[in-house]
């Protein structure tokens, strides 16, 4: 194990810098990674469980985010400078999350769903879409409603075998040759991580079919290599395992798709070749590659928002993250089981969060918070997500509360 350096807390570097490559423990976090959090934890007595839903802020996107302020009120001739570069930034330490081959395979997109519907708005005619049932329901929303007004086809799939979907059950619906795949890589309703996905993307591409996924549940929680994957577009944000709040989104399109083929009827000024040259040729004149998907005048602010949590998910690293994670899911199934409490999946075949099927959920979620254990459900789920803050104590002290609450019920 390596020696730790003296513990220095003025910011994210020098905490990371102190880490090394040194393993995660509660110890170590204590040490190093909770003051960097001073503010989110400050004044709670909560036990926070949600951090699949909004991640907690780290003490420096405070900062950052007057930054960006600052252009605006002292800067003004140059502020498009600035946040030029902040959004390149942005682009970088994204592409560098999910091992995008460059930043402009990266565009800066307000939700994933405007990612979503930016690939959907490139086709002139109606598209056959292959989904799950499973999907999130901004993503699911915007299906139904492209498939309501007759712009897609839409085939849902439910798993046969129930909250556990097999590679097969999508491998087989490509008999009815779909021609875009949308799919989360970590399903939002039950933790589920889809593995094997390269042999699902591999098939449909030999029958020429796209595959678009939702990265949102995966990113930052368990790495991702798209160019290894070879899919063709990818969505995701920073609202949660990220710390980058709402409106830091984002979607991939792989380089392939870049060459000029693909044209978005989500466009704007921001898509133009010379974004302040103010020119108004007859036939828009699109920017190359990525910088031809943005549209009109982007939010900038999110790109401050974001960037302490992608400096922190990328000096950690996500494999780090991802070991102290399943250490967590570990510890809770262990906790669950003496109750004889079930859940779902085991350590290694889900995401972030651990989810506990009960017809009452939103009942047990909502007595778990008059306890003080803050967490969530989606339709009969209990959803509890650990992040690398929660102590060993404070877990056993929720599971505790939880069996307490299911034994009244």
């Amino acid at each position: 194990m390596c020696k730790l350096k003296a513990p220095n807390h003025t910011s994210i570097e020098t905490a990371i810098s102190a880490l090394d490559s040194v393993r995660l423990d509660e110890s170590i976090i204590n040490q190093h990674i909770r003051p960097l959090f001073s503010k989110s934890l400050r004044n709670t007595k909560a036990i926070y469980l949600a951090n699949h839903s909004l991640g907690r802020m780290l003490d420096e996107t405070e900062k950052d985010v007057l930054e960006g302020l600052q252009h605006w009120t002292y800067g003004r001739e140059d502020a498009w400078d600035h946040w030029f570069a902040e959004m390149q930034s942005f682009r970088e330490q994204t592409a560098a999350l999910i091992h995008a081959e460059s930043a402009d395979c990266i565009i800066p997109k307000s939700s994933a769903g405007q990612g979503l519907r930016a690939v959907l708005n490139c086709y002139d005619e109606p598209i056959k879409v292959l989904t799950s049932a499973d999907e999130f329901n901004s993503i699911d929303f915007i299906l139904k409603v492209f498939s309501q007004r007759k712009r897609i086809q839409l085939e849902r799939i439910k798993s046969e075998q129930s909250n556990d979907y097999q590679m097969d059950d999508f491998l087989n619906a490509l008999k009815n040759s779909p021609t875009l795949i949308v799919l989360s890589m970590v399903l939002f309703t039950t933790g589920q991580l889809l593995t094997n996905l390269k042999t699902l993307i591999d098939t449909a591409h030999q029958q020429g079919v796209l595959i678009l996924l939702d990265l949102y549940h995966a990113a930052g929680v368990v790495p991702i290599d798209v160019t290894e994957l070879d899919i063709d577009f990818a969505i995701g944000g920073s609202y949660k395992y990220l710390r980058g709040g709402p409106g830091a989104g984002w979607l991939y399109i792989h380089p392939r798709h870049l060459d000029g083929s693909l044209r978005t009827l989500d466009t704007g000024w921001f898509a133009q070749d010379q974004v302040f040259a103010f020119e108004r040729p007859e036939i828009p004149q699109y920017a190359t590659r990525g910088n031809a998907f943005l549209e009109s005048t982007p939010a900038i602010l999110p790109f401050y928002q974001a960037r302490a949590g992608l400096k922190f998910t990328l000096g950690i690293g996500v494999q780090r993250l991802r070991n102290y994670s399943l250490q967590q899911q570990q510890l809770i199934e262990h906790l669950l089981q003496p109750y004889d409490i079930p859940f779902l999946g085991k350590t290694g075949t889900r995401g972030a969060f651990i989810a506990i099927p009960h017809p009452q959920a939103k009942a047990i979620t909502t007595q778990l918070k008059h306890t003080g254990v803050i967490c969530d459900y989606r339709e009969n789920l209990l959803r509890l997500c650990p992040d690398l803050l929660n102590t060993e104590k404070e877990l056993a002290i929720a599971i505790d509360k939880l069996s307490k609450i299911l034994r009244t019920m």
